[in-house]
């Protein structure tokens, strides 16, 4: 028996056109609805979100071939050759920016200019990014001195908007702080993981479970591995890395 061809439905397809360009209509109609406001990073009004659609163009998104542990860029994408030798305790990293200009400059303004909308609509990039989902989310803790200090832990809300976006559930009190160590930030490299040994502590039994852990910037992933390390103390089985940006810089 021969295969049959599939019948063609001029009506269906007439059908699917007219809800398509209907779905278009109705989002140009929101767009324009939405109240323009200056772009945050050339001012131009805009209907886009918090920076217009020419300067998201600009945005240094992470589209090159990465190490899928690390981020960092490899040549067709392989684990690279620190991960390797040196594997961290986090398994994987999701990341949608390299840290440049002038992502690095709307990440600077969220986190010392309180300009806490770019926390969500930095979690709604990163988001779009997450195709394998964990049991929780777990944010970089500051610890209470930073945090009273800072007022607010911009990575916690990451996670949050993340947590409620893709709905996971979030553990926003099991992870802590236990030391104030100097900002990772003004350490040479090579002193940056001693900085943070031992000074993340897990409340909780995470025996089994599949954790995200969640940050705005990864550099040398440091503090990431220490948080990592605290966790799979208390048993989880998988960690994975989210951040907004990774620095493009080789260890």
């Amino acid at each position: 028996m021969g295969i049959m061809e599939a019948k063609h439905h001029p009506r269906k397809d007439k059908s699917l056109s007219i809800l398509r360009d209907n779905f278009l209509n109705i989002c140009s109609l929101f767009k324009r609805i939405i109240p323009a406001q200056p772009c945050v990073l050339c001012s131009t009004m805009s209907r886009n979100g918090l920076w217009c659609a020419a300067c998201d163009a600009a945005l240094p998104y992470l589209k090159v071939a990465h190490c899928p542990v690390c981020a960092l860029k490899t040549p067709t994408g392989e684990v690279c050759g620190h991960c390797l030798s040196h594997p961290p305790l986090f398994t994987r990293t999701t990341s949608v920016f390299s840290y440049a200009f002038p992502l690095d400059k709307l990440i600077q303004t969220m986190k010392y200019s309180e300009q806490l909308a770019l926390a969500h609509a930095f979690a709604g990039k990163l988001a779009q990014r997450i195709d394998d989902l964990p049991d929780y989310v777990i944010a970089m803790p500051l610890h209470p001195d930073k945090l009273r200090e800072r007022g607010f832990n911009q990575s916690l809300l990451l996670a949050s908007t993340l947590s409620r976006k893709l709905e996971l559930k979030l553990l926003p009190d099991v992870c802590r702080r236990v030391r104030n160590t100097p900002p990772q930030s003004a350490l040479p490299w090579k002193e940056r993981k001693k900085n943070v040994r031992g000074a993340f502590h897990c409340d909780m039994d995470l025996t089994g479970k599949r954790v995200a852990l969640v940050d705005d910037v990864l550099t040398t992933g440091a503090s990431l591995d220490a948080l990592a390390h605290a966790v799979r103390q208390r048993g989880a089985t998988e960690v994975m890395a989210w951040v907004v940006a990774r620095t493009m810089l080789h260890i």
